[in-house]
């Protein structure tokens, strides 16, 4: 009797940037990173993966990302897709735009708060419409089980929520390019 393996691929090494220095400009993040910053930013930041902002970080800046963690001192707007954290003795003067809000006592939030669903039809972060899994099915015409799998392996861009997946179109367009592209 033959057994047969699933060939899998290989998850890709978590990519990892902690910046302790004085920075200044725009940083953006086209693919997933676990950026940490410690020191002092200013300008712009757009990252994909999770960003956390050190106790003794001071940033200027509109931040936009998926999974953030604030500890230090944040002045600008902060729209986060996935979710939101803000631990003691952490200051944001901002407004805020996530799903999911955690504020730890003694952390400080001055600025407004709007906690909006990714299900909502068109997102937050302007990159337009928001597709569940079966509709992605549909548009890339494979099974649903297939976009889950893509999902839970972290090959496809998506957001977990509620016990069900979301895709943002834009994203699920630019994945279907970039791997035409790396073919």
């Amino acid at each position: 009797m033959a057994i047969l393996k699933r060939n899998r691929k290989e998850l890709p090494e978590e990519k990892i940037l902690d910046v302790d220095a004085t920075m200044q400009g725009t940083m953006t993040f086209k693919d997933p990173v676990n950026l940490h910053i410690n020191g002092q930013f200013e300008g712009k930041l757009d990252t994909k993966g999770s960003l956390t902002i050190g106790q003794k970080a001071v940033v200027a800046a509109d931040i936009t990302g998926e999974d953030i963690t604030i500890a230090g001192t944040v002045t600008g707007n902060i729209l986060a897709t996935s979710k939101l954290s803000i631990i003691a003795p952490a200051r944001i003067e901002g407004d805020v735009k996530t799903p999911i809000l955690s504020v730890s006592e003694g952390a400080v939030l001055n600025g407004r708060c709007q906690m909006s669903s990714v299900s909502d039809s068109t997102s937050t972060s302007g990159k337009g419409k928001v597709m569940a899994a079966d509709e992605v099915a549909r548009y890339l015409e494979v099974e649903s089980s297939m976009v889950e799998e893509w999902a839970v392996d972290k090959q496809i861009p998506a957001i977990k929520q509620g016990g069900s997946w979301k895709f943002y179109k834009e994203d699920v367009d630019n994945w279907v390019a970039r791997e035409k592209v790396s073919r």
